[in-house]
């Protein structure tokens, strides 16, 4: 059998070969505590899971969505109104996708040509890059560091390559680091992306987790001139507990979003109706529930920041997300080899900082999606089995 020449651009994923680090270790009944990969365990409120029984009750939504409800749009439109102060036109600036990870495998099938040049961030999301190398793109890599407050450096990107560039992929919450970007930042990129005529994609999945008081998240949107060139990504999977239901928003620049549109009415009959039904709940309810999971992620945060550095493996507080990127401690060759020796040693599995890209390395991605029982049985784990 011959298959396509683009699946030699693509190895095994990190979470799969993880996955069966896991099961060989519990395949001996040892136990794992596994903070690896980003699945949320904190159910929606019950006034969404009650909008999507009772819409599943309906036999007359078990059709072909096809597409969106005019309700949905005019809700999202709304959330954005009263979140982020954004005005959308509901039937030319949103389109549902069936959660982000879809849309960001499939946006550059409709930006970008095969041979084009993507700048993204390293580290970065895996399907940050997948997605366009999947489209044919060459990738340029942003370096984010730890002394640059994990922040692209707009000066340091060449000139050729930003002249090349056709789209720009860029998350603030940031996955992996949960680096926060400031209002400047947003201006430098606007004003970039104008300059040498490039798309930006902003992901916007973690706005609603922050941690400090006194800081609200935004969205990209939100600035001025941001939505003449580009659009957002915005999701529900970890705000409001339904990453299994699978829905998320491109939202912002119009010819952006018509042409998403036009691409996934080839590919796909929409999303779900009574799952339409429960992200309108969940975008227009009460939003208490936010405010309650920020503050579940943030004292797991708390817990396990603390609870390391007690025992030796240094690492600060996230400001952000539900992630924490912490340096690996320095007597490891490598991000995996500690990994390995975390899982081997303690039963403590996370995600090393090479599989987001080179300036991951030295670092991992400790998802914060286990109880905060769990989360102190892990730091006791480390501590007794001496591996720092």
């Amino acid at each position: 059998m011959q298959f396509s020449e683009r699946m030699q651009l693509f190895g095994e994923s990190i979470f799969t070969t993880l996955a069966k680090m896991k099961e060989e270790k519990e395949s001996r009944g040892e136990t794992v505590i596994d903070l690896s990969i980003g699945t949320p365990n904190i159910p929606p409120a019950s006034h969404i899971i009650d909008a999507l029984v009772e819409a599943a009750k309906d036999e007359k939504n078990y059709v072909y969505a096809i597409k969106d409800l005019a309700e949905l749009h005019r809700a999202v439109a709304k959330w954005y109104q009263n979140r982020y102060q954004v005005k959308l036109n509901p039937e030319t600036e949103i389109v549902s996708l069936l959660g982000s990870q879809e849309g960001l495998a499939h946006i550059s099938l409709s930006v970008v040509d095969p041979g084009d040049t993507v700048l993204v961030q390293d580290p970065c999301y895996p399907i940050f890059g997948d997605g366009p190398r999947i489209a044919g793109a060459k990738l340029a890599y942003m370096p984010l560091r730890k002394e640059c407050d994990y922040l692209i450096d707009f000066e340091n990107i060449e000139e050729e390559t930003a002249r090349e560039a056709k789209l720009m992929v860029v998350s603030y919450p940031n996955n992996p680091t949960a680096a926060v970007a400031p209002d400047y930042f947003y201006e430098k990129l606007i004003a970039f992306a104008r300059k040498y005529d490039i798309i930006v994609l902003h992901d916007n999945a973690y706005s609603e987790l922050i941690f400090d008081d006194n800081v609200q998240g935004k969205s990209f949107l939100s600035y001025p001139g941001a939505k003449e060139v580009g659009v957002e990504f915005n999701s529900l999977s970890k705000t409001y507990g339904l990453a299994g239901a699978r829905i998320g928003f491109c939202i912002g620049n119009e010819q952006i979003v018509k042409q998403l549109t036009r691409l996934k009415s080839n590919m796909d009959y929409g999303m779900f109706l009574p799952v339409q039904k429960a992200a309108i709940a969940a975008i227009l309810g009460d939003q208490q529930c936010v405010k309650t999971t920020r503050e579940a992620y943030k004292r797991r945060r708390d817990l396990l920041c603390d609870g390391f550095s007690s025992i030796g493996w240094k690492m600060q507080r996230s400001p952000a997300t539900m992630f924490v990127w912490a340096q690996i401690p320095g007597n490891f060759a490598s991000s995996l080899d500690f990994v390995r020796t975390l899982l081997e040693e303690a039963g403590v599995m996370v995600t090393p900082g090479s599989a987001f890209g080179p300036s991951g390395e030295g670092f991992v991605r400790i998802a914060l999606v286990q109880e905060e029982e769990m989360i102190k049985q892990a730091v006791q784990r480390v501590r007794e089995s001496k591996i720092l």
